[in-house]
């Protein structure tokens, strides 16, 4: 699982013009452990490069199912110390990676690091689990940028993962790189598909939860329907929070978001 030889070639999005418009790095520390609460973590890579994390633990930590999540392109781990306690509060282990050169992470981010990084990530992330005595099911979960991590998971390894959380996800890769303000003469279509996160998505046939912004300026409401189409499992649902953009549906819809999360996460220890 660590260094797989099937993955595509997806360095022709490596281009610098790509990774400055993509990516917004930003070095921060984390809080100290709290025992029994929440504890940082570090998943080294192949050259030299750890990725930090923290995972916050829910109060019957050991049956709880866990969560692994993947953040937007703005944002750090140190973000989520004030929301990763609404999951554990939910019976939830909520687990935050960052991105190269973001938080404690070193190295620098490019996109197919990032691809390539999640299943370096998600070997060890179970490695720890087993470690520590969690044995709960797993959910991956990605947050705009984000999703491009989850979808890569979840269509590597659906044996291993219960179900899916996309939140702001998009489908169409290239769109997106070119709201950010990539030049499309720098993307190759004949590319696009090995990128593409609505491929990815048809390829996992597990739950999935799809939550998007009504007015998302940046990733439009269409990309989540269209992903949510595309899931296979007659178990999903789309929440769409009402008059809320790209970063703000937790500020307009906290409670549906939440209750929307711990109700399809919550149905991994049954389902």
């Amino acid at each position: 699982m660590k260094n797989r030889s099937d993955l595509p070639d997806i360095t022709f999005l490596d281009l610098p013009e790509i990774t400055f418009c993509v990516f917004y790095p930003e070095t921060a520390s984390q809080g100290p452990d709290v025992p029994g609460q929440k504890k940082a973590l570090s998943f080294p890579l192949d050259e030299n490069v750890s990725l930090g994390a923290m995972i916050h633990l829910a109060q019957e930590a050991e049956v709880a199912p866990n969560l692994l999540f993947f953040h937007g392109n703005g944002e750090v781990v140190a973000d989520y110390d004030e929301i990763g306690p609404l999951y554990t509060m939910l019976g939830i282990n909520f687990t935050v990676v960052d991105y190269r050169g973001y938080g404690t992470s070193g190295g620098n981010p490019t996109y197919s690091s990032m691809i390539k990084d999640a299943h370096i990530v998600f070997c060890q992330f179970l490695g720890f689990l087993e470690e520590a005595g969690l044995k709960g099911p797993v959910v991956v979960m990605g947050r705009s940028l984000g999703s491009a991590s989850a979808l890569e998971l979840a269509a590597h390894y659906p044996e291993k993962i219960f179900g899916l959380i996309l939140e702001s996800g998009f489908a169409h890769t290239y769109n997106l790189l070119t709201t950010l303000g990539v030049d499309p003469r720098l993307l190759d279509s004949s590319k696009e598909h090995l990128v593409s996160n609505l491929e990815k998505m048809k390829m996992f046939e597990g739950p999935v939860l799809v939550i998007h912004g009504e007015i998302d300026e940046i990733i439009p409401l269409s990309d989540g329907l269209e992903l949510y189409q595309a899931a296979k499992n007659e178990t999903k649902e789309m929440l769409v929070i009402r008059d809320a953009g790209h970063n703000t549906l937790m500020l307009l819809g906290l409670e549906d978001y939440m209750e929307a999360i711990g109700r399809f996460v919550g149905n991994s220890m049954t389902g």
